[in-house]
């Protein structure tokens, strides 16, 4: 059931990522200080901030941004932990390399790695896209390497060896399709995961910055508001949170079903 649930919230997300104006007509940015902090109601259903800018409308036209600055991050992330994770097959030599510098990598937090990627590059959204991708790769890699090798020396894989098939036509018919499925999996859960950390961010000041209506920049928004307007900065959270929950609950119940 919490599947679907899951799938169903994914759904929307989709929706109002890509056509945002199909569930709100509003603009975003649109300022009317006569309605500024408005509580929710009939007119605003999520109220209205300091500039008079109907939050529901922002959330929903945020998710396109920040949807999309997450996924960059993930495929940045996924990327490059496969190169990593199949570098593993190239040798002992090469594996004990990369292992060593993946463990190094891993062993900083991710937000703080994250950081000083931002702190090198400097802020904004391309940085901050480049640095979750980053940061995230070393997790994403030893799953990969643990895959991989777990694949390279199942029998199946022994037996094309020992009937002379060559390596490359090994990698691609036997390995890499056997790896790359699992992939499915952890590309939802890195989603949400990125997801937290770009907002995490944005919230820090180092990526997206009001007015854009990205989660993040919303959540910075709302802060100096928080007592007397706390809506400017649920709505936002929630959007965070519930995004975040979907995404793994099925990248999880993804991950089962290939175990199973």
């Amino acid at each position: 059931m919490r599947v679907w649930v899951a799938g169903g919230f994914l759904v929307l997300v989709c929706l109002a990522a890509i056509f945002p104006g199909v569930l709100t007509p509003g603009d975003p940015m649109m300022v009317n200080p006569d309605e500024a902090l408005a509580p929710p109601g009939w007119g605003h259903v999520l109220g209205t901030d300091a500039s008079g800018r109907d939050v529901f409308t922002r959330v929903v036209y945020g998710t396109g941004e920040s949807v999309g600055i997450a996924l960059g991050a993930t495929g940045i992330g996924v990327g490059l932990a496969t190169v990593l994770g199949f570098a593993s097959l190239a040798g002992q030599w090469v594996d004990a390399v990369v292992s060593r510098v993946v463990e190094v990598l891993f062993s900083l937090p991710t937000l703080v790695l994250a950081l000083l990627l931002v702190a090198v590059m400097g802020p904004g959204v391309k940085a901050v896209v480049i640095a979750v991708g980053l940061a995230t790769a070393p997790g994403y890699a030893r799953i990969v390497r643990t895959q991989a090798t777990g694949v390279a020396s199942s029998g199946y894989v022994r037996a094309a060896r020992a009937d002379g098939v060559g390596p490359v036509r090994v990698f691609l018919r036997h390995i890499l399709p056997n790896t790359a499925w699992p992939l499915v999996s952890l590309v939802t859960l890195g989603l949400g995961q990125a997801i937290v950390w770009v907002a995490g961010l944005s919230f820090l000041g180092l990526g997206a910055l009001p007015p854009s209506p990205e989660w993040g920049a919303l959540l910075t928004d709302g802060r100096t508001y928080i007592t007397s307007a706390w809506w400017l900065t649920l709505a936002p959270g929630l959007a965070i949170m519930l995004t975040a929950l979907a995404t793994t609950v099925l990248g999880r119940a993804g991950g089962q079903r290939q175990v199973g």
